[in-house]
């Protein structure tokens, strides 16, 4: 996906040059490349985002339920 991705910001920043305006070839390479590519990038990349979410979570539940199995013990004063 990255390469295509690089591949489009070469493709569009030469369209960009050739505009007859500076104007024109910001615009262009504005509204052609960077809002439809980041908005790309953000929906492939939503799948990563939503397994580290999870797995950051399960991570979470884990050390507390570590925490919890070593501290039972303790409470109830068996050593």
């Amino acid at each position: 996906m990255l390469i295509v991705a690089i591949a489009w910001v070469y493709v569009v920043g030469l369209m960009a040059l050739t505009e007859p305006t500076v104007v024109a070839g910001i615009v262009t390479f504005l509204f052609y490349c960077v809002l439809p590519l980041g908005t790309l990038m953000y929906i492939a990349g939503s799948g990563k985002r939503k397994a580290r979410r999870r797995a950051e979570e399960q991570a979470a539940r884990d050390a507390r339920a570590a925490g919890a199995a070593e501290a039972t013990p303790a409470a109830k004063g068996e050593d």
